[in-house]
Protein backbone atom coordinates (compact mmCIF):
# COMPACT_ATOMS: atom_id res chain seq x y z
CA UNK A 1 0.00 0.00 0.00
CA UNK A 2 1.66 3.70 -0.49
CA UNK A 3 0.98 5.69 2.19
CA UNK A 4 1.58 8.59 1.08
CA UNK A 5 -1.05 8.32 -1.43
CA UNK A 6 -3.21 7.24 1.02
CA UNK A 7 -2.47 10.34 2.81
CA UNK A 8 -2.83 12.97 0.33
CA UNK A 9 -6.01 11.53 -0.99
CA UNK A 10 -7.41 11.32 2.46
CA UNK A 11 -6.76 15.13 3.09
CA UNK A 12 -7.94 15.92 -0.47
CA UNK A 13 -11.38 13.71 -0.51
CA UNK A 14 -11.96 13.71 3.01
CA UNK A 15 -10.40 16.97 5.13
CA UNK A 16 -10.62 20.40 2.22
CA UNK A 17 -14.12 19.34 1.79
CA UNK A 18 -14.91 19.76 4.97
CA UNK A 19 -13.46 23.16 5.26
CA UNK A 20 -10.18 22.12 6.56
CA UNK A 21 -7.89 24.93 4.86
CA UNK A 22 -5.45 26.45 7.08
CA UNK A 23 -2.32 24.78 5.65
CA UNK A 24 -0.21 24.27 8.60
CA UNK A 25 -3.25 22.13 9.76
CA UNK A 26 -2.76 20.18 6.74
CA UNK A 27 0.91 19.78 6.67
CA UNK A 28 1.03 18.87 10.26
CA UNK A 29 -1.10 15.20 8.83
CA UNK A 30 1.47 14.93 7.15
CA UNK A 31 3.88 15.22 9.44
CA UNK A 32 2.15 13.05 12.31
CA UNK A 33 1.40 9.22 10.66
CA UNK A 34 -1.51 8.60 11.58
CA UNK A 35 -0.62 5.26 10.52
CA UNK A 36 1.69 4.92 13.15
CA UNK A 37 -0.49 5.33 15.96
CA UNK A 38 -3.82 3.22 15.05
CA UNK A 39 -3.88 -0.94 16.25
CA UNK A 40 -1.13 -2.67 13.88
CA UNK A 41 -4.17 -4.97 12.18
CA UNK A 42 -5.72 -1.90 11.10
CA UNK A 43 -2.82 0.22 9.51
CA UNK A 44 -4.01 -0.35 6.38
CA UNK A 45 -7.31 1.56 7.47
CA UNK A 46 -5.66 4.48 8.62
CA UNK A 47 -6.92 6.88 6.20
CA UNK A 48 -10.37 5.76 5.51
CA UNK A 49 -13.45 7.49 6.44
CA UNK A 50 -14.56 6.12 9.70
CA UNK A 51 -13.97 5.63 13.25
CA UNK A 52 -11.50 2.95 14.06
CA UNK A 53 -11.98 0.72 16.61
CA UNK A 54 -8.79 0.69 19.46
CA UNK A 55 -8.17 -3.05 19.78
CA UNK A 56 -5.19 -3.76 21.81
CA UNK A 57 -3.91 -7.19 21.21
CA UNK A 58 -6.98 -8.58 20.02
CA UNK A 59 -9.06 -7.37 22.99
CA UNK A 60 -11.87 -4.32 22.19
CA UNK A 61 -11.35 -1.60 24.07
CA UNK A 62 -14.63 -0.09 23.09
CA UNK A 63 -12.98 2.97 22.27
CA UNK A 64 -12.51 4.50 19.29
CA UNK A 65 -10.21 6.74 17.33
CA UNK A 66 -12.60 9.71 15.79
CA UNK A 67 -12.40 9.88 11.79
CA UNK A 68 -9.69 12.08 9.94
CA UNK A 69 -12.15 15.22 8.63
CA UNK A 70 -13.54 15.55 12.68
CA UNK A 71 -9.97 14.89 14.07
CA UNK A 72 -8.40 17.90 11.72
CA UNK A 73 -11.52 20.34 11.88
CA UNK A 74 -11.40 20.61 15.71
CA UNK A 75 -7.86 20.89 15.28
CA UNK A 76 -7.92 23.28 12.98
CA UNK A 77 -11.07 25.95 14.91
CA UNK A 78 -8.83 25.37 18.18
CA UNK A 79 -6.19 27.17 16.71
CA UNK A 80 -3.55 26.06 19.26
CA UNK A 81 -0.63 28.73 19.98
CA UNK A 82 2.88 27.82 20.65
CA UNK A 83 2.95 29.03 24.54
CA UNK A 84 -0.42 27.34 25.12
CA UNK A 85 -1.35 24.44 27.50
CA UNK A 86 -3.99 21.58 26.66
CA UNK A 87 -5.53 19.71 28.20
CA UNK A 88 -6.90 16.35 26.49
CA UNK A 89 -9.48 14.02 27.98
CA UNK A 90 -9.52 10.91 26.21
CA UNK A 91 -5.84 9.48 24.94
CA UNK A 92 -6.55 6.77 23.03
CA UNK A 93 -4.42 5.78 20.68
CA UNK A 94 -2.30 9.21 21.05
CA UNK A 95 -3.02 10.65 17.86
CA UNK A 96 -4.76 13.10 18.70
CA UNK A 97 -2.29 14.40 21.57
CA UNK A 98 0.88 14.44 19.15
CA UNK A 99 -1.07 16.76 16.44
CA UNK A 100 -1.70 19.08 19.59
CA UNK A 101 1.48 18.45 21.10
CA UNK A 102 3.13 19.87 17.36
CA UNK A 103 1.11 23.01 18.07
CA UNK A 104 1.42 23.81 21.80
CA UNK A 105 3.70 24.41 24.73
CA UNK A 106 2.46 21.17 26.07
CA UNK A 107 -0.15 18.55 26.52
CA UNK A 108 -1.79 16.76 29.13
CA UNK A 109 -3.50 13.70 28.59
CA UNK A 110 -5.69 11.80 31.06
CA UNK A 111 -6.81 7.77 30.20
CA UNK A 112 -9.36 6.24 32.22
CA UNK A 113 -8.18 2.85 30.37
CA UNK A 114 -4.99 0.91 31.17
CA UNK A 115 -4.51 -0.94 27.60
CA UNK A 116 -5.15 2.63 25.97
CA UNK A 117 -2.50 4.71 28.47
CA UNK A 118 0.14 1.84 27.79
CA UNK A 119 -0.88 1.86 24.19
CA UNK A 120 -1.03 6.15 23.80
CA UNK A 121 2.25 6.21 25.94
CA UNK A 122 4.08 3.75 23.49
CA UNK A 123 3.12 5.30 20.14
CA UNK A 124 3.60 8.59 21.25
CA UNK A 125 7.66 7.74 22.87
CA UNK A 126 7.29 6.05 18.96
CA UNK A 127 7.42 9.28 17.07
CA UNK A 128 9.33 11.37 19.26
CA UNK A 129 6.72 13.61 20.96
CA UNK A 130 8.10 14.72 24.09
CA UNK A 131 5.65 17.35 25.43
CA UNK A 132 3.08 15.00 26.29
CA UNK A 133 2.28 13.66 29.84
CA UNK A 134 -0.14 11.11 30.37
CA UNK A 135 -2.18 10.36 33.67
CA UNK A 136 -4.07 7.08 34.08
CA UNK A 137 -7.32 8.55 35.68
CA UNK A 138 -10.49 9.47 35.27
CA UNK A 139 -10.94 12.53 33.28
CA UNK A 140 -14.96 13.34 33.41
CA UNK A 141 -14.46 16.52 35.27
CA UNK A 142 -10.89 17.65 33.80
CA UNK A 143 -7.72 17.66 35.81
CA UNK A 144 -7.92 20.56 38.39
CA UNK A 145 -4.83 19.74 39.87
CA UNK A 146 -3.15 21.28 36.93
CA UNK A 147 -5.18 24.15 35.83
CA UNK A 148 -6.00 26.43 34.00
CA UNK A 149 -5.80 25.31 30.40
CA UNK A 150 -5.60 27.46 27.28
CA UNK A 151 -7.27 24.83 25.69
CA UNK A 152 -9.44 21.45 26.61
CA UNK A 153 -10.22 19.01 23.81
CA UNK A 154 -12.91 15.94 24.98
CA UNK A 155 -12.22 12.94 22.75
CA UNK A 156 -15.51 11.21 23.48
CA UNK A 157 -19.25 12.77 23.64
CA UNK A 158 -20.41 14.44 26.92
CA UNK A 159 -24.74 14.51 27.25
CA UNK A 160 -23.74 18.16 28.27
CA UNK A 161 -20.98 20.43 29.30
CA UNK A 162 -20.04 20.40 32.66
CA UNK A 163 -19.65 23.54 34.42
CA UNK A 164 -16.53 21.87 36.25
CA UNK A 165 -14.57 21.26 33.37
CA UNK A 166 -15.47 24.44 32.09
CA UNK A 167 -14.52 26.47 34.99
CA UNK A 168 -10.80 24.66 34.40
CA UNK A 169 -10.64 26.75 30.96
CA UNK A 170 -8.67 30.51 31.57
CA UNK A 171 -10.13 33.54 29.86
CA UNK A 172 -9.98 33.25 25.95
CA UNK A 173 -9.59 29.46 26.78
CA UNK A 174 -11.58 27.18 24.16
CA UNK A 175 -12.88 23.84 24.75
CA UNK A 176 -13.87 21.55 21.64
CA UNK A 177 -16.53 18.53 22.42
CA UNK A 178 -19.07 16.92 20.88
CA UNK A 179 -22.40 17.51 23.09
CA UNK A 180 -25.39 15.76 22.66
CA UNK A 181 -27.31 12.66 22.71
CA UNK A 182 -27.87 9.73 19.79
CA UNK A 183 -28.57 10.22 16.91
CA UNK A 184 -27.77 13.99 16.71
CA UNK A 185 -24.79 15.40 18.26
CA UNK A 186 -22.76 18.79 17.82
CA UNK A 187 -19.15 19.55 17.82
CA UNK A 188 -18.41 22.70 19.40
CA UNK A 189 -16.06 25.32 20.22
CA UNK A 190 -16.97 26.88 23.76
CA UNK A 191 -14.60 29.81 24.62
CA UNK A 192 -14.01 31.27 27.82
CA UNK A 193 -14.98 35.05 27.50
CA UNK A 194 -14.87 36.24 30.64
CA UNK A 195 -14.52 34.45 34.66
CA UNK A 196 -18.41 34.42 34.41
CA UNK A 197 -19.47 33.47 30.56
CA UNK A 198 -18.75 31.43 27.74
CA UNK A 199 -19.44 31.69 24.29
CA UNK A 200 -20.37 28.50 21.97
CA UNK A 201 -19.72 28.05 18.26
CA UNK A 202 -21.51 25.05 16.63
CA UNK A 203 -19.71 23.22 13.80
CA UNK A 204 -21.26 20.20 12.60
CA UNK A 205 -23.43 17.55 13.37
CA UNK A 206 -22.17 14.22 14.16
CA UNK A 207 -22.37 11.46 16.35
CA UNK A 208 -19.25 10.04 18.50
CA UNK A 209 -19.58 7.04 21.28
CA UNK A 210 -19.86 8.82 25.05
CA UNK A 211 -17.06 9.62 27.36
CA UNK A 212 -16.71 6.73 29.86
CA UNK A 213 -18.36 7.96 32.97
CA UNK A 214 -19.73 11.22 31.26
CA UNK A 215 -21.29 13.76 34.21
CA UNK A 216 -25.25 13.78 33.47
CA UNK A 217 -27.38 15.84 35.30
CA UNK A 218 -29.83 14.85 37.98
CA UNK A 219 -33.11 14.14 36.14
CA UNK A 220 -35.13 15.01 39.37
CA UNK A 221 -33.68 18.30 39.99
CA UNK A 222 -35.61 21.04 39.23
Amino acid sequence: MDMELARLNMIEQQIRPWDVLDQSVLDLLCTVRREDFVPPALRALAFTDVELPLRIDGVDTGEVMMTPKVEARLLQELGIQAHEVVLEVGTGSGYMAALAAHRAHSVLSIEIDGRLFAFGMANLARAGIRNVRIEQADGALGWRERAPYDVVIISGSLPVLPDPLLAQLKVGGRLAAIVGEAPVMTAQIVTRATETSYDTLPLFETYLKPLRNAWRPDPFRF
